[in-house]
């Protein structure tokens, strides 16, 4: 079980379909959702959803990072990209330009350079990541467009992969 926790992104319905597509069974919950009925669940992963809001302003939506990472592998989505790297130290910022849309993301590892094109929405973006993380893609706008702590099982990317088009 694949447990999405809402950050109040309109897309958090589409993750939980891509996953059933996928043939994972998945739940949503809002992101308050209490840590022992998470802990209860069990979940094999937890995703956490985009929203819109900023992880720096008063009244966002937050929750502690560092008690999911306890429970299962944690890939935080546009928002929960942001609020992985705001909770465990790395640095979050607004963009001088917000990214909407079909955009062209570059992706680098030791086979080389590889771009294809990523849904983009947001206003915000990880200028540091986290201790132990690595960059692993970025964008036009986004420095760190994707981001792992592979020892850790905890992945982070500040696009949509359950938009498709």
């Amino acid at each position: 079980m694949i447990l999405v926790l809402d950050f109040g992104s309109q897309l958090t319905q589409m993750i939980a379909r891509r996953l059933r597509e996928l043939n994972f069974y998945s739940e949503i919950q809002p992101f308050d959702f209490p840590i022992e009925k998470i802990k209860a669940m069990k979940p094999a992963g937890i995703i956490l959803s985009g929203g819109p809001n900023s992880v720096y302003e008063s009244g966002s939506p937050k929750r502690s990072v560092k008690e999911l990472m306890e429970i299962a592998p944690l890939l935080g989505i546009c928002y929960g990209m942001q609020l992985i790297a705001h909770d465990l130290g790395g640095r979050v910022s607004p963009s001088d330009h917000r990214e909407y849309g079909l955009m062209p993301l570059k992706w680098e590892s030791d086979w080389g350079v590889r771009q294809h094109n990523v849904w983009m929405s947001h206003g915000d973006h990880v200028l540091a990541m986290p201790p132990g993380y690595q960059a692993l893609a970025k964008s036009a706008g986004s420095p760190i467009a994707a981001m792992a702590d592979f020892a850790r099982k905890r992945f982070a990317v500040q696009f949509h992969p359950e938009v498709v088009h």
